[in-house]
């Protein structure tokens, strides 16, 4: 075998390496692409999902309020029919007082409502039992005053770090176990000797991350696509005021933090040469996306807590568009949260190739972690 090497033509040696490399992510990624596209496991699934999110946004107001039930009929006068509640009750406006008690008793409404005593004026008929929620809907409340307008409602913030929560978390597991599944699938053929013989194994793994982040991405995107259309067929109105900027935050941590999970997924599969011992391998990546997700979700209205998850990997692609919705985070603590995540995913992407490496070509019992990093 010839070994014979110049100075001359050392330069060059490199850069056809250096175009050799891109070549073969591009390839590979291509592959994993084509690969999942036509395979029933993943395109059944995604027009499943993309089917129950439009058949949702078109049809769900429609069954809310079948679900909900239509109005109560309330039997009303002339002189209380403008007390009634506008909302959840239809007026029946029949003449008397003695009306009212007979529509109550026949069962053509629900409750009556005719006038009575002082301080409301008001006395509410029922058959057997007190309307308790025409009550309520007639009770006398205090005055508000909210002196925070700029403060974030609650619930919105709940809602809102529940759907970039199970956005990330969903698309994180889904494409980080299906690379888990082609790691292990070649690894089990020996298919992967093949491929390794033409490419390098960091060509072989950067490859798989850019295909599946493309994969996640494009997912995503249909997603919001369908429901914003079936919205639009519905007539509905989605508001997005103060979403704007969140959304982008998002979207631009979603594709650093997934790059970081999928080098990790792909790391975590090549330990082992089944894929009856894929869920074992994964487990230690799967805590470390589940845990952010869920203390996420349980500390939405916590200010300090969100603070400290926006440092953390993990959790930085959901907790910090929630603080930039919320006006709490700056711009320099925005810019640690990105430079973090930033790092993390160099740190992923270097460990995740040193363990590739070692294990992706060792078959039969599994690899420890230990095994691997001596």
């Amino acid at each position: 075998m010839s070994t014979t090497t110049n100075t001359s033509t050392h330069v060059g040696t490199d850069d056809h390496r250096r175009v050799s490399f891109a070549h073969a992510v591009g390839v590979v990624a291509r592959r994993e692409i084509v690969t999942r596209v036509r395979s029933k496991g993943f395109l059944v699934p995604t027009l499943i999902m993309l089917g129950i999110l439009l058949l949702l946004a078109v049809v769900g107001p429609s069954v809310a309020s079948m679900i909900a039930g239509s109005d109560d009929t309330i039997a009303v006068t002339v002189q209380t029919q403008d007390a009634l509640p506008e909302d959840g009750y239809e007026p029946m406006v029949v003449g008397s007082e003695q009306e009212v008690r007979d529509a109550v008793l026949a069962g053509d409404a629900e409750a009556g409502l005719i006038p009575g005593p002082a301080p409301l004026g008001l006395t509410v008929i029922g058959e057997r039992e007190a309307p308790t929620s025409l009550i309520q809907g007639l009770s006398v409340s205090p005055e508000v005053e909210l002196i925070g307008t700029d403060a974030a409602d609650p619930m919105a913030l709940y809602f809102i770090g529940l759907g970039f929560g199970l956005v990330f978390f969903m698309s994180a597991m889904m494409f980080g176990m299906t690379m888990a599944q082609s790691v292990v699938e070649e690894k089990q053929t020996r298919i992967v000797e093949i491929l390794l013989s033409t490419i390098s194994t960091r060509a072989l793994l950067t490859g798989k991350i850019l295909g599946n982040t493309v994969l996640a991405f494009a997912q995503v995107v249909a997603y919001a696509a369908v429901a914003l259309i079936g919205l639009a067929v519905n007539g509905g109105r989605l508001n997005l005021d103060g979403l704007g900027l969140p959304i982008v935050w998002f979207v631009g941590l979603f594709l650093l933090g997934f790059v970081m999970i999928a080098a990790l997924y792909g790391a975590a599969a090549s330990l082992v040469s089944r894929q009856e011992d894929i869920g074992t391998s994964t487990t230690p990546v799967t805590m470390m996306v589940m845990f952010p997700y869920f203390a996420i979700i349980a500390l939405s209205s916590n200010p300090t807590a969100l603070h400290v998850l926006s440092y953390i990997p993990f959790s930085a692609p959901v907790s910090v568009p929630m603080r930039v919705f919320t006006g709490d985070a700056t711009w320099w603590q925005n810019s640690v949260s990105v430079l973090i995540l930033a790092a993390s995913v160099v740190v992923a992407l270097w460990f995740a190739a040193m363990v590739y490496e070692r294990s992706i070509l060792r078959t039969g019992k599994a690899l420890t972690w230990r095994e691997v990093l001596r």
